[in-house]
């Protein structure tokens, strides 16, 4: 089942009975449900949950932003510093505008996400020397969504869609054309 923040984000996905437990404690709101059956009698029926919202804020401790390749991708939103195309992470690398010959860094203030056809034209150049224009400049995030740990596998279920499809760019009809 997958969880939403009290904001409708993603928060993280549990097992089915979880999200009942969370239910009946009064923790969360069912917005979709799965067809599926879980529990009937005269007077109440239970489908299986497919998609609850939190109805408090999380409130957690507050911790440095770790570099890593997935938060600089997710603090440039999944889309190359260089032409600006989104694009999906395995389609994107990390790139050193000031390159690593050159004395820059593996620095928040010295990486951008970059498509590989853009990475072969900057080579190890500088983007200036290369003739490009960075659409940002980089810098250390102060947040970052919290979706970024969540892994949702090859697709997303249907009753999902409306929820996290901003995290991937293809749909599943999309996914399916091209099997």
């Amino acid at each position: 089942m997958l969880v939403l923040s009290a904001g409708m984000e993603p928060h993280r996905i549990v097992p089915w009975q979880k999200a009942i437990q969370m239910f009946f404690l009064g923790k969360v709101e069912v917005l979709e449900e799965y067809d599926e059956i879980l529990y009937r009698s005269p007077t109440l029926v239970i489908r299986m949950p497919a998609v609850v919202r939190l109805v408090r804020v999380v409130r957690g401790i507050k911790r440095a932003i770790k570099f890593s390749r997935i938060n600089v991708f997710t603090r440039d939103r999944f889309m190359c510093q260089y032409c600006g195309t989104k694009k999906r992470m395995k389609e994107l690398n990390y790139d050193h505008v000031i390159p690593r010959h050159l004395g820059g860094r593996t620095t928040w203030e010295n990486i951008v996400s970059s498509c590989y056809p853009c990475n072969s034209r900057k080579k190890n150049r500088t983007p200036e020397m290369a003739g490009m224009a960075l659409l940002s400049i980089p810098s250390k995030p102060k947040s970052l969504p919290l979706t970024t740990h969540l892994d949702f596998g090859p697709r997303v279920p249907d009753v999902w869609a409306d929820y996290v499809l901003w995290m991937h760019p293809t749909s599943n009809e999309e996914a399916a054309v091209a099997e």
